[in-house]
Parts: structure tokens; sequence; C-alpha cells
């Protein structure tokens, strides 16, 4: 089994980094089609999650994939309300949120605390 989830990781993580570099190489070799637009964003926010699910399914804990989605999201929707201008009404807070969420898995992360279900 740690195989198969080793080799699912090295997968999601191969293709969320292509995501993120290559958006619309990986369209039009998965869907036919370009990603345009919108769809790019779009598409490097879905590349951010198959890095973070990898991180959570490696040696390291869910909380590590969880602080790695939220930390990049945050810094990528930062980054394209302040580069490209993409301003939705809830980017802002979404920002915020994240960076939020960010702050408190990493404080969790370093204490050392256990994840209590």
């Amino acid at each position: 089994m740690k195989r198969a989830l080793t080799f699912a990781a090295v997968g999601e993580a191969s293709t969320g980094l292509a995501l993120l570099i290559v958006p619309g190489l990986v369209g039009r070799l998965l869907l036919g089609e370009e990603l345009t637009g919108i769809a790019i964003p779009v598409a490097r926010v879905a590349g951010i999650s198959l890095i973070a699910l990898a991180v959570a399914c490696w040696p390291g804990t869910p909380r590590a994939g969880m602080m790695t989605y939220s930390a990049a999201v945050t810094l990528y929707l930062a980054y394209l309300g302040l580069a490209d201008g993409l301003t939705g009404i809830l980017l802002w807070p979404a920002v915020v949120l994240h960076a939020i969420l960010t702050a408190l898995l990493t404080v969790g992360i370093t204490r050392g605390e256990e994840i209590k279900t």
C-alpha cells in the first residue's frame, strides 16, 4: 500500500506542477482544448491543490498538506489581485482567511500538536 500511495503522490505532484507551469498544455493534452482566459488561474489553483494532496499523502501529515495548500493559495490569490488585477468581491476575504489558516496550521506544526478527531 505504501508504494501505491507514494506512486500516487508523485503522479499528483507532477500533474500539479505541470498545471502551475504550463496549464494550457495540460488542458490540451487532457481535454483536447487549450485553456485560456480565467481557466488559467483556476487550473493553477487546481495545481496547487494537487501538490498539497501529494504532500499530505507523503510521509508527512495531512496538516502539512493543508498548510502547503493554504500558504500557496494565499500567495497566488494575492498575486492575482495585485499583479493581474483580478478582484472579485471574495478575493481579498479569501486571501485573509487563507493567511489566518496558514498561520494557525504553522503554529500547530511547530508546536508538534496532534490532530484530534
